[in-house]
């Protein structure tokens, strides 16, 4: 089966630019707004943020843009309450969107987008700025146990179609024995319990390096990886760089991206493996700079690879930089503020008490408008055979 998708980013792990803000860590915004409102508010806070924010009827647009399956990322704390203690309403989310999913025949890869401890040193790990993971056996055991409770919890559930263990970790070259021996632990734990998923393997350096997976490949494993490569261009990092085009001083075009990928195509046809490309995308400044064509030439390698491919991401407030949403949410309301000093959600901080009814429906997908150009490609690929 060829997966064609895109990801629900944001949702079960807040990200700051996708809400229009600086990228902190999801557990430091909300240990801020619960000293300013307190515990109970906290907890209000995130029930209708989830509640809100993807609903069933975002199942129903993604079915229509022909996508046969979503991935979840998702952060390890909404099922944990302490370590190694898991009850049965932290599973609501996950079970909601199954249940959606199963509404539209769409499949669903859950993707641990935030691991105990942290896989990388980034945001969107939730980390406390350093990838202590790789440092703690215990952490290590912790993220072992999660994937033990959620394969048990769904195994013979068919809605779900994998497992992505891991999303970018990052660890020091010599360390790499530490990412492996996890993984290997991680699928006899799934094994043991559930043959039938796919259980997908994410590369080194933010699932960009894969050759030191490849004795640890079997059955109904595959590599993902995470292709977002010109960076400066895809995120805008540099101003005015058009594709086609010399971009870092080198010239991108389609051709180009077929050698970049080319090497993770040999892996898959040496190693006999599927490549997953679980994320990618683009940042949108209305196809002046060749956006669109990028897109459409990634999309045509992908094919040409036999790649399965999810996009980043199903919505958010297009900020200048990063890949933004195929919804997005192009007004400037307080709670986004675009002009600062204070951008995005940390206007929560002081708007949440009096906004509170306006940011519920301002976080729900009706008030996002539709990105034609990129929904229209993305259609167009994903009903292709």
């Amino acid at each position: 089966m060829r997966i064609k998708g895109v990801n629900l980013g944001g949702w079960l792990l807040m990200e700051g630019y996708i809400l229009g803000g600086r990228n902190i860590a999801e557990h430091l915004f909300k240990k801020r707004l619960k000293n300013i409102y307190g515990d109970s508010e906290l907890k209000n806070f995130e029930k209708l943020y989830r509640d809100n924010f993807i609903q069933k009827e975002d199942f129903h647009r993604i079915s229509q843009l022909g996508a046969n399956c979503v991935r979840l990322p998702f952060n390890y704390r909404i099922l944990e309450n302490k370590p190694f203690k898991y009850e049965e309403d932290c599973f609501l989310y996950l079970d909601r969107a199954i249940s959606w999913a199963k509404s539209y025949k769409i499949k669903i890869i859950l993707d641990l987008h935030a691991a105990q401890g942290g896989q990388n040193c980034d945001w969107h790990s939730d980390s406390w700025g350093k990838a202590y993971l790789w440092e703690s056996t215990n952490l290590r055991k912790r993220v072992n146990k999660l994937w033990e409770t959620i394969a048990k919890r769904y195994k013979g559930e068919e809605t779900i179609y994998g497992y992505d263990l891991l999303n970018e970790p990052v660890i020091e070259k010599s360390k790499l024995g530490i990412l492996k021996e996890l993984y290997r632990e991680i699928i006899k734990t799934i094994r043991d319990i559930d043959k039938e998923k796919f259980i997908f393997l994410e590369g080194n350096i933010w699932a960009q390096e894969i050759e030191f997976l490849q004795d640890i490949l079997g059955e109904k494993i595959a590599i993902s990886i995470h292709t977002y490569q010109p960076l400066n261009f895809t995120f805008n990092f540099i101003n005015q760089y058009r594709y086609p085009g010399k971009i870092d001083g080198k010239f991108w075009d389609k051709s180009q991206i077929f050698r970049y990928l080319d090497k993770y195509y040999s892996f898959s046809k040496r190693k006999k493996v599927e490549i997953f490309v679980g994320e990618f995308g683009v940042n949108y400044r209305g196809n002046a700079w060749g956006e669109v064509d990028y897109l459409r030439d990634i999309l045509e390698v992908f094919e040409e690879f036999s790649f399965s491919y999810t996009y980043w991401t199903y919505k958010s407030i297009p900020l200048g930089v990063f890949p933004d949403g195929i919804y997005q949410y192009l007004y400037n309301p307080k709670y986004v503020r675009r002009e600062g000093p204070i951008f995005g959600w940390e206007n929560y901080l002081s708007c949440w008490k009096k906004e509170k009814g306006e940011i519920v429906n301002f976080w729900r997908t009706e008030s996002y408008v539709i990105n034609k150009d990129i929904s229209s490609l993305l259609k167009e690929f994903f009903l292709k055979p």
